[in-house]
């Protein structure tokens, strides 16, 4: 089969990324925040394991295509995005709006991005160590970041 054609960002782009199936495409159009890897048991269940995200500013970020885009309140403080197709989990916004988190997976590589930290390890697996030599917080990520 052959390879698919590499698709080119369009001016001004910093990224773009997907869901599995191709039914919710974006882009990123300014900076990405480091990797934050959680490890909430909410982030763990939904994923299947702790996350990987990045995040923009809501404005920087321009849907391609959002046919399958579905939002899941997941708390009184923030909402997923996810594909209702193919199950992708995609975003983390939370209802004040100052950023929007994207699951790292779902960019294109390569991505230049690095991980900066460990956020609630105190509700990691049982399963995993770790042991990458980043910051670790007990819970969310201090105030100033």
């Amino acid at each position: 089969m052959p390879e698919s054609p590499v698709c080119e960002l369009s001016q001004g782009a910093a990224a773009r990324g997907r869901c599995q199936c191709g039914g919710v495409r974006f882009e990123v159009h300014g900076p990405l925040r480091a990797v934050i890897y959680c490890h909430c048991a909410m982030c763990r269940r939904l994923n299947g394991h702790f996350a990987a995200a990045t995040a923009c500013a809501p404005a920087h970020l321009r849907l391609l295509s959002a046919q399958s885009l579905r939002w899941y309140a997941s708390s009184e403080t923030a909402r997923r995005g996810f594909c209702g197709t193919c199950g992708s989990q995609l975003f983390w916004e939370p209802v004040h709006g100052g950023h929007i988190s994207i699951w790292a997976g779902s960019l294109d590589t390569p991505t230049g991005l690095k991980a900066s930290m460990h956020i609630f390890v105190a509700e990691k697996g049982d399963y995993y160590g770790i042991a990458d030599g980043l910051p670790q917080w007990q819970g969310a990520s201090p105030p100033d970041d």
